[in-house]
């Protein structure tokens, strides 16, 4: 698969927030909410969620879609299939430092304590 620096960039920085992250996570569990729903367990307005729901909805991460006065928002997991998909490529780099970092902690004598 061929990965976007530019995609990849969005949604990594959209996902850098704990909010926004919380958001997403929020919206996997219950695949579509309204935003004033989505927003009420946050210490802060309305409007400072819809800013984080709008760079979520920049990175595709989000889709706000509008019923009558209700702002309704779901999770769009394309994006987030894909950044996973950038981050498993990874995935034997990483399983083989960690293989060698466990042989070389097993192998070594452990330390003594002194009283």
């Amino acid at each position: 698969m061929v990965y976007h620096p530019r995609t990849l960039d969005r949604v990594f920085g959209a996902l850098a927030d704990p909010t926004r992250r919380e958001i997403v996570r929020r919206l996997v569990a219950v695949p579509e909410m309204p935003l004033a729903e989505l927003a009420a367990p946050f210490r802060m307005s309305l409007p400072a969620v819809s800013k984080h729901v709008a760079v979520l909805e920049r990175a595709r991460l989000v889709r706000r879609t509008r019923r009558g006065r209700v702002r309704y928002c779901r999770v769009e997991p394309a994006q987030l299939a894909a950044a996973a998909g950038w981050l498993e490529t990874y995935r034997p780099f990483w399983e083989h430092q960690l293989d060698r970092l466990e042989g070389y902690l097993t192998a070594r004598p452990s330390p003594r304590r002194s009283r």
